[in-house]
């Protein structure tokens, strides 16, 4: 199934908030966040997409400027040899000193347990109603989500030189 077809049969579904953006050399489909969970579902559980394979969830800061973050999916149907990919886009702080959130996808594919964990530890995302939502690959007193843009690293982490 090709992109444009995958979105025609997701546009019939879920009719308004989605957008598909082609002028990239991989053209995605931007989902309302609130959508998420709903869309995700119907495209592992549907008979025609069976997108049973979650490769990658990536989270991204645009910085201070644009104020906003993105979680992109990669999706693949094993069987049926098509992707996808869906991003959400979030305000970066939506409100005063608390991380953007996006719902958590970890009870549609497995994978997405670790991914989510590694955008929360590294960009500072939060998973809503993620199982186990902590860092994976700091330390659990590391300060700080150092792919943001504005990220500030500490002079030392116990006594160890960081810079």
């Amino acid at each position: 199934m090709t992109f444009f077809e995958i979105t025609d049969l997701l546009t019939a579904q879920f009719d308004q908030g989605l957008t598909a953006n082609t002028q990239n050399p991989q053209p995605y489909l931007t989902v309302p966040t609130e959508r998420l969970v709903e869309l995700c579902q119907f495209l592992r559980d549907d008979e025609r997409l069976f997108f049973d394979l979650l490769a990658c969830v990536t989270g991204i800061d645009n910085g201070p400027e644009v104020n906003t973050m993105e979680v992109i999916y990669n999706l693949t149907s094993i069987p049926y040899e098509h992707n996808l990919t869906v991003k959400v886009v979030v305000p970066r702080n939506a409100e005063k000193n608390r991380l953007p959130s996006v719902p958590s996808v970890a009870h549609i594919w497995r994978t997405a347990d670790w991914h989510e964990r590694e955008a929360f530890d590294l960009v500072g995302i939060h998973f809503e109603n993620h199982p186990d939502l902590r860092r994976i690959l700091l330390p659990t007193d590391w300060v700080g989500h150092p792919l943001r843009t504005d990220y500030q690293e500490e002079e030392q982490y116990h006594g160890i030189k960081t810079k």
